[in-house]
């Protein structure tokens, strides 16, 4: 393959990214043509596809059953749970979830680009923005994802015209813009041609971008999501205390878990949240070894030079970058449940290792994706709603701001009564870049007296 891109990525570096899109707009095509194109298809996956896709009377393969995996889907001809896969080029590795279009699982797509760090949103050419693109766009800013690729999708059925993706390029991109999107990038493709996906169009000359392969084998990723998290201030949710109790160490206490973010060190002071207790790092095992330092996301355990009562919930962090603790959460909701987001509302909230009882003391706002308006004081958020809300808990939380850090500033609402999780919450304002948005909230703030 032949690149227009001179930057090349490391092969080692790794990109999470995920699919978005309306209902038939050829996401899970897409995906499928990025596997077959790139060789990552093996010959028994390929002869699957090409005999179910025989038995539905179909004269080539259909590419989008190499990840419509369930039987369901595959009668339906839609996605409906997101679809992980995994693959590799000489210039890059890759995680992608191809995640559903229709609106009742829009939750999917959600747990699909909480991690990526690229979204690819899909729009038929025929159609342009849809409602569905903008939800998948607001998404994408309320999760901090730092790239956006606009795929322009079944160009050949509009005879591959340069006005027509122009004019939905420059619609999206002023949407995007609006909510405070960092980057989108505009592709035109033809996922059933193979137009611009891995291989350059023979029928856009007038398109001079990189594919939609190229553009994923070099856009930067920060040295990996491993460089990102190492740059933020440190976290150690803690999920288990390990106290062997053996002759070689009688005294051994270590608080096990996954560096959430930043680094931590030997002899670093730090502070165990939510008690506000101080220690110093005396030792840092690493798979059973001593070592000097750690950082995200390797799994460690931490010994600390007091003995203080710390359980699994308990968040350790440096002294001079920790969180303060609260009761009171404002946050930024997308709600996932078919049963509405109410006032007074009981809950429990997760929030890395600990989960604590809540109750939803406000929703102020709910977010209109047509013109970017908030509508005040809704009452509830249905599902797929995206809104604010205020939580009262009751045990304080060490939560960041999501807008710093997308690991410890996430949570989420889980129902008591039969565990099912109800809401996405990203503590803080994840619109407050958005101007739109902003103006708005700063004339409704005048209005019923919720200071953003």
């Amino acid at each position: 393959m032949t690149t227009t891109t001179e930057q090349a990525a490391e092969p080692t570096t790794l990109l999470r990214f995920a699919t978005a899109g309306s209902v038939d707009d050829g996401k899970s095509t897409l995906v499928g043509r990025l596997l077959h194109d790139s060789k990552s298809v093996l010959a028994d996956q390929l002869e699957a596809v090409e005999r179910a896709s025989a038995s539905r009377g179909q004269d080539t393969p259909d590419l989008a059953l190499l990840t419509d995996g369930l039987r369901a889907e595959r009668e339906q001809g839609i996605t409906i749970d997101v679809a992980y896969r995994y693959f590799a080029t000489p210039r890059r590795r890759f995680i992608l979830a191809d995640t559903p279009g229709h609106v009742q699982y829009t939750r999917n797509m959600v747990t699909g680009a909480s991690t990526a760090e690229l979204t690819v949103i899909l729009v038929d050419a025929r159609n342009g923005v849809v409602e569905q693109t903008r939800r998948h766009a607001a998404i994408a800013a309320l999760l901090r994802v730092p790239h956006v690729v606009l795929a322009v999708n079944k160009m050949d059925l509009v005879d591959y015209a340069e006005p027509v993706f122009a004019a939905i390029a420059e619609e999206f991109t002023a949407y995007a813009t609006e909510l405070g999107v960092p980057e989108v990038t505009t592709v035109p493709i033809s996922a059933l041609a193979g137009d611009n996906v891995v291989e350059p169009s023979a029928h856009m000359d007038w398109y001079g971008g990189p594919t939609v392969l190229e553009h994923l084998e070099t856009v930067p990723v920060v040295g990996g999501a491993e460089g990102t998290l190492d740059t933020l201030p440190a976290r150690l949710p803690v999920q288990y205390v390990i106290r062997p109790q053996t002759a070689e160490h009688p005294d051994y206490r270590g608080y096990a878990g996954q560096i959430a973010a930043g680094s931590f060190r030997v002899g670093q002071e730090v502070t165990v949240l939510s008690s506000g207790r101080t220690t110093r790092i005396s030792g840092i095992d690493l798979l059973g070894v001593p070592v000097e330092s750690a950082r995200a996301p390797q799994s460690v355990t931490l010994l600390l030079e007091d003995d203080l009562d710390i359980s699994r919930g308990d968040l350790i962090a440096p002294s001079q970058d920790a969180p303060a603790a609260t009761q009171d959460v404002e946050a930024t909701v997308c709600h996932v449940a078919d049963r509405p987001l109410t006032e007074g509302h009981r809950v429990l909230l997760k929030h890395g290792t600990r989960t604590v009882k809540a109750v939803v003391k406000e929703i102020p706002s709910r977010l209109t994706l047509d013109d970017l308006s908030l509508h005040p004081r809704p009452g509830q958020l249905a599902a797929n709603d995206i809104g604010r809300v205020v939580l009262r808990t009751a045990e304080p939380l060490p939560l960041d701001a999501y807008e710093v850090s997308r690991t410890t500033g996430a949570f989420i609402l889980i129902d008591p009564a039969d565990g099912s999780t109800l809401t996405a919450g990203m503590a803080g304002d994840s619109f407050a870049s958005a101007k739109q948005v902003a103006e708005a909230a700063t004339a409704q703030a005048d209005e019923d007296g919720w200071d953003f």
